[in-house]
């Protein structure tokens, strides 16, 4: 295989970490900018380690190099080499200034890292995206996160093409220039990683509102999009002060600079970036309104919001030491908008969108060839790195340690981090040596969850000593190998646990308490509970205490139990996936239907319970997806998955009746609004959900109130769920309700995200033919990553049965357009190749035509990004 961008990099290890040998007190930064090109004056004010003696070296990546001085005199070529994407410069001394000047191309710029166009040549912008290693594509700088910098920057662009100018920082001047142009100063006072580095430049339009902080700081809250869809920012905006009163309420953080500015743009690698003072924002994740927004999309919306925003601290003002401490800022700033998104919204909710969230997408990278510890000892290329198991398993890390301390703990530990790290570059053990010092417990053995990648797999058994009245509870844990870590030591797994009589009530435990948290640290460990007069049923891991995989030997009917009584809204939920995976196993395997009647049956039961939350009953009724399904198996063949998946849902269907199903349907169409509220939000998930099992009873009944309801939906919601019944069950209704959409929607990207990716769910071989009909459309594009992923993405991960074709023609076309995509944007197909993950588990015959597209990909000429991938893909 070989990589592009000249060899394959030497991988970049942990243990070789070294304090840089320079450092960058100040920069002062002078852009004169460009559509085609722009050019970059710097001043690096620089500061020698005096324990090291070596060369100053600064990363630079396809700049043209125009002027090059040292203390103010032009350095002769001798006095410097540019090679290998490095810039090495003679005689420079501690408090020495070195000043260079670059140019840049912005438009031809495909890769979206660096300086880049965003939109057309006449109505885009320019934008930056230095994470994680971006700011070498903008100006020569030691690009590493411990090199902290204070930012002077001026910009400097035609006033009618760019009218809006914004730098990171606080606004330090403005003024006009000769030929119609204009520029502007910011000056950022607290010292940064380069990777935060952030410029706008363009035509914009803005929402603003004056925000106090709770420390009594006035700050302009500045929201920018293009002139037409600002109106669709409000409810960003309200989210954003939501978010800064939470922080500060939640964790005493207030924001620290005059002015908070956050910009929405359609061409993002990324969700958001947290660059200081100057958010960035895929539009998808900034602009929301009741025509084009779902509830999840909402939803989606502010957590993003909050996400950004808390990174102020955790991430910004303690920033990471290198990247392999990347989950330091990531991990604790998920869990931190996971803490948000369920005060705002549901805690039980939240818990199990965010668990089904791990398990479809983090769960099996842990297991395949792509696993990686949550801070792995090595990387060939970063940007590779940003994975589910560096922000989702790091956030339940996270929690983890958060459970152990207790809330009002866990609050001292962050405040005596946040105190401690201000202004540095931390580590993992800055962070648990603040959480234990802080509560005056050892948290180190903790630190091993981030050295060992897979997911612990947790077994247990109960006994029952009627004699004595005690309860004995055995708990196992084994985690299997993975790639390049083939021996694991036990870990700390906090388990959380209630015991139920067999009347569905909660027995005291410790001091009278219902609920106690065991440890389990070893490989093998018992608990006993006295003082139990009947035989319990256990809930165990509750609100999922750890990421790991349970495996406990309940009976149908003990489930049954958990699933009618237990108080926790996510043990409830894990109870119905429990018996549902029960059920899928016995039809799968053809042994009798006792779980499959007892799953049907109790969950038909709580179908009409008029207190149960319609939201937590939609989720109830929803089964383990194709993805989860398939990581409990082997010899995987999806096709098969899918039709089993279908019959399983077909009996939960015919056990609550047509009839029923469709009674409830009228009932929750009769209160419907266009409401955001809770409730609201509620009847729309459980309406689709029993839209869904109608369709597989009574299709005629089912697609003519899935017609109505798309043509008469008040919400996006209610609009995209009829479409997608529709859609995916191929009703005679569909293709006049997708041109019908198409129509309405023809000029909003991110409402034609959605169309694309409701075509990309049909089910089976039919797939791959409207995928490919779907790529000569007119409004589809290789070069705008949202694009990408609302059509190939969601096909390629989203859809198994529709990608893992039995003859082999979808590996075949990803890969082909992997290596298109890799061309314009290597982070793009680095992460659309992750779809290949797990293809050693497939049966044979899919098992070898997935092995030979990947190994056709790997010999093709490849990023190092996308090379990367493709290797560790057939080293697994």
């Amino acid at each position: 295989m070989t990589a592009r961008d000249d060899q394959t990099p030497s991988p970049i290890r942990l243990a070789d970490y070294r304090p840089p040998a320079w450092t960058v007190a100040r920069i002062e930064l002078e852009f004169d900018l460009g559509i085609d090109t722009s050019e970059v004056h710097s001043r690096l004010h620089l500061h020698r380690d005096p324990a090291q003696d070596a060369p100053l070296r600064l990363d630079g990546e396809g700049l043209e190099l125009l002027a090059i001085a040292l203390d103010g005199q032009p350095l002769d070529a001798s006095a410097y080499r540019y090679r290998e994407n490095v810039l090495e410069v003679d005689g420079v001394a501690d408090g020495s200034v070195l000043e260079t000047r670059v140019r840049v191309r912005p438009a031809a710029n495909t890769a979206l890292e660096g300086l880049y166009l965003s939109g057309s040549r006449e109505r885009g912008f320019l934008l930056t995206q230095c994470e994680a290693e971006g700011f070498r594509h903008i100006t020569f700088f030691p690009d590493r996160p411990d090199v902290l910098t204070r930012y002077t920057v001026t910009l400097r662009a035609e006033r009618e093409r760019f009218p809006v100018l914004l730098a990171g920082g606080n606004p330090d001047g403005a003024g006009e220039l000769p030929d119609g142009r204009h520029w502007a100063r910011f000056v950022d006072p607290y010292p940064k990683p380069c990777y935060l580095f952030a410029l706008v430049a363009g035509r914009l339009e803005k929402l603003e509102r004056d925000y106090v902080t709770a420390d009594g700081r006035r700050v302009a809250l500045v929201i920018w999009a293009e002139p037409d869809v600002i109106e669709c920012c409000h409810y960003a905006m309200d989210a954003l002060e939501r978010a800064m009163r939470w922080d500060e309420q939640a964790y005493g953080r207030n924001f620290d600079l005059d002015v908070f500015h956050v910009v929405a743009t359609h061409d993002f690698n990324m969700g958001a970036m947290e660059n200081k003072g100057l958010n960035i924002f895929n539009a998808k994740y900034l602009l929301a309104d009741p025509d084009t927004t779902t509830d999840d999309e909402y939803r989606a919306v502010e957590a993003v919001i909050g996400h950004e925003y808390f990174h102020n601290w955790s991430g910004n003002r303690v920033t990471c030491r290198d990247w392999f401490q990347l989950s330091l800022k990531e991990g604790l700033t998920v869990f931190r908008e996971q803490q948000f998104s369920a005060d705002m919204y549901s805690p039980s909710l939240k818990r199990i969108d965010d668990v089904a969230l791990l398990r479809r997408a983090q769960f099996p990278e842990d297991a395949g060839p792509l696993a990686h510890p949550v801070r792995p000892s090595q990387y060939s290329e970063i940007n590779n790195f940003y994975t589910a198991t560096v922000y989702e398993k790091g956030s339940e890390l996270v929690r983890m340690l958060a459970g152990r301390l207790g809330p009002e703990g866990f609050r001292r530990g962050m405040d005596l981090y946040f105190e401690r790290n201000d202004g540095r570059a931390a580590t993992l053990e800055d962070f648990l040596a603040a959480l234990g010092q802080a509560n005056g417990i050892d948290l180190a053995p903790y630190l091993a969850w981030y050295g060992q990648a897979g997911t612990p797999r947790l077994s247990g058994e109960g006994h029952y000593d009627a004699a004595t009245r005690t309860y004995t509870l055995t708990l196992r844990q084994h985690t299997p190998p993975t790639p390049g870590q083939p021996d694991k030591r036990p870990l700390p797994i906090p388990v959380k646990l209630a015991l139920f009589d067999p009347d569905g009530r909660m027995l005291p435990l410790h001091e009278g308490a219902t609920e106690q948290v065991v440890v389990l640290d070893t490989q093998e460990q018992s608990f006993v509970f006295p003082g139990i007069g009947r035989a319990p049923v256990p809930s165990l891991l509750r609100g999922f205490s750890a990421p790991v995989i349970l495996d406990y030997a309940y009976l149908p009917a003990e489930l049954a139990l958990l699933l009618t009584h237990d108080t926790d809204g996510f043990n409830r939920w894990e109870a119905a996936q429990q018996l549902a995976w029960r059920a899928y196993a016995e039809l799968r395997d053809g042994r009798g239907h006792q779980a499959l009647a007892v799953w049907g049956d109790t969950l038909a039961g709580l179908f009409d319970q008029a207190t149960l939350d319609p939201a937590l009953l939609a989720d109830l009724l929803t089964p383990l997806s194709e993805v989860e399904l398939a990581e409990r198996e082997t010899d995987v063949d999806p096709a098969r998955i899918h039709a089993l998946r279908q019959t399983l849902q077909r009996e939960l269907a015919s056990r609550i009746g047509a009839g029923v199903l469709a009674d409830r349907y009228r009932a929750l169409t009769a209160q419907a609004s266009d409401a955001l509220d809770a409730a609201s939000q509620a009847r729309r998930r459980l309406k689709r959900r029993v839209l869904e099992l109608l369709v597989l009873l009574d299709a005629p009944a089912a697609h003519a109130f899935a017609t109505a309801q798309f043509e008469r939906a008040a919400t996006m919601t209610d609009r995209l769920a009829g479409l997608a019944v529709l859609v995916r069950s191929g009703a005679p209704q569909a293709a006049g309700a997708l041109a019908r959409y198409r129509t309405r929607h023809a000029d909003n990207a991110l409402a034609l995200d959605k169309w694309f990716a409701v075509q990309a769910q049909i089910p089976g071989e039919p797939a791959l033919a409207r995928v490919r009909a779907l790529e000569a459309d007119p409004k589809f594009t290789l070069k705008n990553p949202n694009r990408v992923q609302a059509l190939l993405g969601t096909w390629a991960r989203g859809n198994p049965s529709g990608f893992h074709r039995a003859d082999g023609e979808g590996y075949r076309f990803l890969a082909a357009r992997l290596a298109e995509l890799d061309a314009l944007n290597p982070q793009v197909a680095a992460r659309l190749a992750t779809a290949f993950n797990g293809w050693q588990r497939l049966e044979p015959v899919r098992r070898e035509k997935a092995r030979a597209a990947v190994a056709g990909l790997a010999e093709q000429s490849l990023s190092r990004n996308l090379a990367e991938i493709v290797g560790n893909m057939l080293k697994g």
